[in-house]
């Protein structure tokens, strides 16, 4: 098929391709196979020596979708101004336009109309799937199985693509210790080992091969964005050199090494200066040290709020810095363009850095094929076949079953029998078909999850009644200054009361709202909200026999639950699937295997919590009558629930620990066995984690890292042995040379279900 747009850009780049020699060529992606990288850059070479500066500026420009594309174009004020500059080849990028009709108006714009017919980028906020939801990440994270997150985010990325997008701002690898910050959602958890795997599986995943149904990854946010003083959005961070290098920028170096084609700074400074405008990050560590050679584009408006930080004084000095620390694409803050190219030619931004930027922006546009075929993400029939196809809905279920964690289980409450019960099903949540949707699934309709209770009408030998018990939230959570927590209408608790006391099992759906969770969305307190707390003991009073099913975006302090109800199940929000997933595991179906990526505190104020902190001087109490001592006095050190803990329909005996040699040399490796035995007389999945205490270094180490994990299978009665390898890759830190390097030491090994691992060994690192 033959395209009629223009007019030098293709045509040059061909002659050039024919008649250059090659460069040095470098590996982009280590599991696609886009053109010979020598190639792509003589191609992008050839389309920049074309462009006028305005133009390579264009390239660092995104706007929001800012008209209804199919309609009439725009004849004045701010829309008609941004239509003009499209239409000069002044925009590189639109996100938050969707669908091939609107997407194929505007690519026609830019490949037909400009004058060089440079396609655009189309981004998405493809979080955990476009119209068939995923579980959010943050559950998705605690299946610790790679395939099957990695699966989710194709899923996303075929659907996404066939509706014209071929970017997402995704994934999220933020590591997050503060339950608090809303965001917590959109990632991994709390440890950098387990987000740098999720980060690579995520990356590949939405990347694969650059075929049709592809999407560009842009790891997030760049740097140190979850680490927002009291876990308030977009808040102040400081964090030291040591916490930086060796907690938070290890999920990106790993999305890095993946071949994620695009990076996205963030809202929050670091060391006093704003991460868009950060050179320290941008040029020094990205680009610099890691060798990253895709672009990094601005969150929404970051550069412009360079000047609420106190940073810059205007919009044009926000422009300056943000060029020269590194940032490539201005989202929506209209600072490139309209002030880089003056800021050129004052001599303040060097042009080199210009065409540095609108170079990577290229690149990637032509990894994606765009410039061999701009209408590539572009064919309607394509997008009707492959919306909500059943494989989808297939694979969401399986990825939903996979994320479920087993908190509690007394006196073998779950599984529930599947027939001759009355069950009492209670709680708003329970009947809700867009909460389960979870926050960032904005190209998804509202009420097409499975609610709780239509999964469990699925199993017809048990009599179910529904009572509401009472509303969550009041108003529509999407917009918070509408959304009243219910705190007073407590109207439905005596058919709630009623509906329990004449029941077998009572199982309560309680939580947050879907849109309750996310950015914007932080939380003071985060218990259950409202009065279902109240509610709850309520019911507890006329029929303790009670299942509590938690659909929330954040771990929650959930003490008086955990005490007193025999059996918790955090299902999370789980997207499409989520009714069907959460009936499965209620009834057997499905053995959970899930363990916790963020630890549960016991109450608000032990935040931040996480498993892999320090010791301090005092870490001990010495004698029981002693105060001198690192703690609170009115509630345990330790959390609720752990990081890496869950419970399943099986129970495992860890046992006969061993390892190949108490001694580890350079370049050498010693290996780390443990027998798992299934005891019970189920068969079931259990991830076995291996962490390491460095018992002293240059800087200060936490009292446990993990370092390995493997989620198995094990038949009832059967025993495994699982193996870990150690080398000195897996000891290296970021020290106080202020570099990656192993020393010489003594280490503790543990190994176990959870990080509260008690199975132990040691070794000695020697020279």
């Amino acid at each position: 098929m033959k395209y009629n747009f223009p007019k030098y850009a293709v045509v040059v780049t061909l002659l050039v391709t024919l008649s250059c020699t090659t460069t040095k060529q470098k590996n982009v992606l280590n599991t696609a196979k886009p053109a010979p990288q020598s190639i792509i850059d003589r191609k992008v070479d050839s389309v920049l020596n074309l462009m006028t500066l305005e133009e390579k500026v264009g390239q660092m420009n995104q706007y929001n979708g800012f008209w209804d594309a199919t309609g009439p174009a725009p004849q004045d004020g701010a829309a008609a101004k941004k239509y003009d500059h499209l239409k000069k080849g002044w925009v590189g990028s639109m996100l938050n336009v969707r669908g091939v009709k609107d997407v194929k108006v505007l690519q026609k714009i830019a490949v037909e109309e400009t004058r060089l017919g440079i396609p655009l980028l189309f981004g998405y906020d493809v979080i955990h799937g476009y119209k068939t939801i995923s579980p959010i990440p943050l559950a998705e994270a605690a299946s610790w199985d790679m395939e099957a997150i990695k699966k989710s985010a194709e899923i996303g990325a075929a659907e996404a693509a066939a509706s014209g997008l071929n970017w997402t701002f995704a994934p999220m690898v933020d590591v997050a210790r503060d339950a608090r910050w809303g965001r917590v959602m959109e990632g991994s958890g709390e440890d950098p080992f387990l987000g740098s795997q999720i980060a690579i599986a995520r990356v590949h995943g939405f990347q694969g091969n650059f075929s049709e149904f592809n999407l560009a990854a842009c790891a997030k946010h760049f740097a140190g964005y979850a680490f927002a003083e009291s876990g308030r959005d977009y808040n102040t961070v400081d964090v030291s050199d040591n916490t930086l290098h060796n907690i938070i920028l290890p999920p990106f170096k790993a999305a890095a090494d993946a071949g994620a084609l695009t990076f996205m700074n963030a809202f929050n400074e670091l060391e006093g200066i704003p991460a868009t405008g950060n050179a320290y990050l941008q040029r020094n560590i990205l680009k610099g040290e890691w060798n990253f050679d895709g672009f990094i584009v601005s969150d929404w408006g970051s550069m412009a709020e360079m000047i609420n930080h106190g940073y810059a004084k205007d919009l044009k000095q926000a422009a300056e810095y943000a060029a020269n620390a590194g940032s490539d694409m201005d989202m929506e803050s209209y600072g490139y363009v309209g002030h880089l190219a003056d800021l050129v030619r004052e001599g303040k931004v060097d042009e080199e850095k210009v065409n540095d930027a609108a170079r990577r922006i290229l690149k990637v546009k032509f990894q994606l094929g765009l410039f061999d075929n701009p209408y590539k993400y572009c064919d309607e029939n394509r997008e009707k076949e492959t919306i909500g196809k059943k494989a989808f809905h297939d694979g969401v279920l399986d990825m939903a079953k996979k994320s479920i964690v087993l908190l509690k289980n007394e006196n073998n409450t779950l599984p529930l029998k599947k027939q001759g019960q009355k069950i009492a099903v209670i709680g708003a949540l329970a009947n809700d078909k867009t909460s389960p949707l979870g926050s960032w699934r904005i190209g998804a309709d509202d009420g097409t999850a499975v609610s709780v209770l239509e999964g469990l009408k699925q199993y017809n030998g048990n009599e179910l009644v529904y009572a509401k018990g009472a509303d969550v939230a009041l108003g529509n959570p999407m917009f918070i200054r509408e959304t009243k927590i219910n705190m007073t209408d407590k109207s439905g608790f005596s058919e709630a009361v009623n509906t329990a006391k004449n029941a077998d099992v009572v199982i309560m759906v309680l939580g947050e709202h879907g849109l309750q969770t996310g950015e914007g969305r932080s939380r003071s307190e985060i218990g259950l909200p409202g009065v279902q707390q109240e509610l709850l003991e309520t019911v507890y009073k006329a029929n303790p026999n009670i299942v509590l099913v938690l659909t929330n975006g954040r771990p929650l302090t959930i003490p008086w639950a955990a005490e007193n109800i025999p059996a918790i199940v955090e299902a999370w929000h789980l997207g499409t699937q989520s009714g069907n997933a959460i009936a499965q595991v209620l009834y057997g179906d499905y053995n959970p295997s899930g363990k916790l990526p963020m630890s549960f505190p016991r109450n608000v104020g032990q935040l931040p919590i996480y498993y892999n902190h320090k010791n301090t001087g005092r870490p001990i109490e010495e004698a029981p009558e002693s105060v001198f001592w690192s703690h609170y006095n009115d509630v345990d050190n330790s959390p609720l629930y752990p990081f890496g803990y869950g419970l399943s329909y099986s129970s495992f005996e860890y046992s006969n620990l061993k390892i190949s040699s108490d001694k580890l040399t350079t370049n050498g490796n010693i290996t780390i066995s443990v027998d798992v035995k299934n005891t019970s007389k189920t068969d079931g999945k259990e991830v076995v984690q291996l962490y390491l205490h460095d018992l002293y270094a240059s800087v200060t180490r936490p009292v446990r890292e993990l370092k390995g994990f493997e989620l198995t299978a094990i038949k009832a009665g059967e025993t495994k042995t699982v193996t870990f390898t150690i080398n000195e890759k897996t000891i290296a830190f970021y020290t106080a040379n202020k570099k990656w390097e192993s020393e010489t030491g003594d280490f503790k090994v543990y190994v176990g279900g959870s990080s509260d691992a008690t199975l132990e060994s040691n070794f000695t690192y020697t020279k």
